[in-house]
């Protein structure tokens, strides 16, 4: 019995571990966003650039997207959204939609 409950920690365990990196992940992936939009989205007040913490996820996917086909005008965002995949953009806007404004 003993050897099954430990074997159930340690399972749980790599499970925990698992959901972390996919955490730790998706947060590296919008730590790139940082350096214009605050940190976890959150731009000093007063800032002419958007904030990001708390925007609809739909909404910000659909203008990240609008940036990587090149339908939504912009500076930098062009190049910056090309370099991320369909699925990295998802998970973006989802870290920034779930982030207290």
């Amino acid at each position: 019995m003993k050897n099954v409950l430990m074997a159930a920690a340690a399972i749980a365990s790599l499970g925990a571990q698992a959901q972390s990196a996919d955490a730790l992940y998706v947060r590296s992936l919008a730590a790139n966003c940082s350096n214009c939009h605050g940190t976890n989205g959150r731009t000093a007040e007063g800032s002419a650039v958007p904030g990001l913490a708390g925007m609809p996820r739909d909404y910000m996917l659909q203008q990240l997207q609008a940036f990587r086909d090149g339908t939504r005008p912009a500076t930098v965002m062009h190049q910056i959204t090309k370099g991320f995949t369909p699925a990295q953009l998802q998970q973006i806007a989802g870290y920034f939609a779930a982030q207290p404004k």
